[in-house]
């Protein structure tokens, strides 16, 4: 029996889980207000700084060259050393670099920063969903996670309100605008020292005791407030302990029994992250560009960023009714079909509706993306499969604003639009051809059915999804 597994499982969500989805929820909303205020910063910073369009386009991918840094170390970190210290960590070094940004004069000193906050940021990203995955039950877990990248909408919505409110009020707004988005995590630091381990984690390295006490005194703050636990229920039997250094499991990501997953993973995550970003980055200036004001686009710019809260909701709700794969294939399709409608947009109102039918599903599937990437792995290098996932798709990242940069002068929005859909359509098959069913089975069963051994795998170690399975 797998006694942490089995006894987190029968656990009902309540009040701790709660405070877990906050603590986490808010640093993924940090982390989306941080890359959204780039896109309000960038209009200000391109006349300030007389920068060209390449140059633009590089501050505009300084954050996502630290989070490919970021999100790279955490994963193997987070499962060699434990996933709370990460957590925390990685909030100092982001709001250290985020205040030290707002006094510099030069866009080199400036991208520099924004790579050094960066790594905090995809640290702390890497991290958080396998964290949380492991304290929640398999018949809540795919909403909870999901709900988790909702927070990401806030975050978003929140950075295009203070760059309108912000950045047009002086020489000096893009400054004030980033002392504030500092400012609140600060506040999450502090709280976050009440974190504990994933006992989940602590099993998967051999300490028994540890995890014992954990899950004890969680149990302890049910019956407290007078909540009766059912008996755990027979569970699989317990993974070997890991004993395995950072490169093995780096190496076992791309091993026979893991491949399939690991490429999955990475098509996903490279499409979705490229799409957000070319498009959120981006649609400020693009809306400049298209002789509007900068006021006016900010003020549209709000609009389309309020369009994800419904997306990353509403997708949440689809992970537990549909399950997770069919999820982020039908979001991913409809966000393409958007994204080729902006393609052949011709007046603003249809460019700002279209843009809001973008964001509300795009984001849909990144909310799919982050309930479903911690489950396919296995506890032992769930955190590592995670953060290099996230890791590559931050190439997209990269990418994204140097690409649209260089590609808008050419082909214009039919260009940049045109790109996105294909992107999108890669990764919507990526895991409709390589997904496995997730839903109302535990991460153990997953383990357990998914990558039990040789005798699973077909002649090139990817594994087959009967068409029953993927039906969930």
């Amino acid at each position: 029996m797998h006694a942490t597994a089995a006894r987190l499982e029968r656990l009902p969500v309540g009040k701790f889980q709660y405070k877990l989805l906050l603590m986490g929820g808010l640093g993924y909303m940090f982390e989306a207000w941080d890359a959204g205020i780039i896109a309000f910063l960038l209009p200000a910073l391109r006349v300030q700084w007389e920068l060209t369009s390449l140059q633009v386009g590089y501050l505009a991918s300084s954050t996502y060259v630290g989070f490919l840094v970021g999100a790279l170390i955490a994963g193997g970190v987070g499962d060699r050393y434990g996933r709370k210290n990460v957590m925390l960590w990685a909030l100092v070094l982001f709001c250290m670099s985020n205040f030290a940004g707002a006094l510099v004069n030069d866009w080199h000193q400036f991208f520099a920063l924004r790579v050094v906050g960066g790594i905090g940021m995809g640290a702390e990203a890497a991290i958080i969903a396998p964290f949380l995955s492991e304290f929640v039950g398999a018949r809540y877990r795919g909403r909870f996670t999901a709900s988790l990248a909702a927070f990401f909408s806030f975050g978003f919505v929140i950075s295009a309100v203070v760059g309108y409110v912000l950045v047009p009020m002086s020489v000096d707004g893009w400054r004030y605008a980033l002392v504030v988005t500092g400012l609140p995590v600060v506040v999450v630091l502090w709280w976050r020292r009440s974190l504990t381990e994933s006992p989940r984690w602590l099993e998967s390295r051999g300490r028994h005791a540890e995890a014992d006490a954990i899950v004890s005194a969680i149990e302890a703050d049910y019956r407290a407030r007078g909540i009766a636990l059912p008996e755990p229920e027979p569970m699989r039997a317990a993974p070997s302990v890991s004993t395995a250094s950072l490169i093995d499991n780096f190496k076992a990501l791309l091993s026979p029994r893991f491949r399939r997953i690991t490429i999955m993973t990475w098509l996903l995550w490279i499409s979705v992250t490229f799409s957000i970003y070319a498009f959120m980055t981006w649609i400020p200036s693009l809306l400049v560009e298209r002789g509007m004001t900068m006021t006016r686009s900010f003020s549209f710019s709000i609009l389309i960023f309020a369009a994800q809260i419904p997306g990353y909701f509403s997708a949440a709700w689809a992970c537990e009714k549909i399950g997770r794969p069919y999820t982020i294939v039908t979001y991913m399709a409809l966000a393409a079909v958007a994204a080729l409608g902006l393609a052949f947009a011709q007046s603003d109102t249809q460019v700002i509706l279209l843009a809001m039918v973008l964001s509300f599903f795009i984001n849909g599937v990144a909310a799919g993306e982050y309930a479903y990437t911690p489950e396919v792995f296995p506890t032992r290098i769930r955190a590592t499969g995670v953060g290099t996932a996230s890791a590559i798709g931050r190439i997209g990242g990269i990418a994204a604003p140097i690409l649209v940069g260089a590609v808008y002068p050419i082909g214009g929005f039919a260009g940049v639009f045109g790109m996105t859909t294909g992107i999108l359509l890669v990764g919507g098959l990526s895991v409709l051809l390589l997904g496995i069913p997730t839903k109302n089975r535990s991460l153990e069963d997953i383990e357990a059915e998914e990558f039990a051994g040789s005798s699973s795998q077909n002649g090139n170690g990817a594994f087959a999804v009967s068409g029953d399975q993927i039906r969930h």
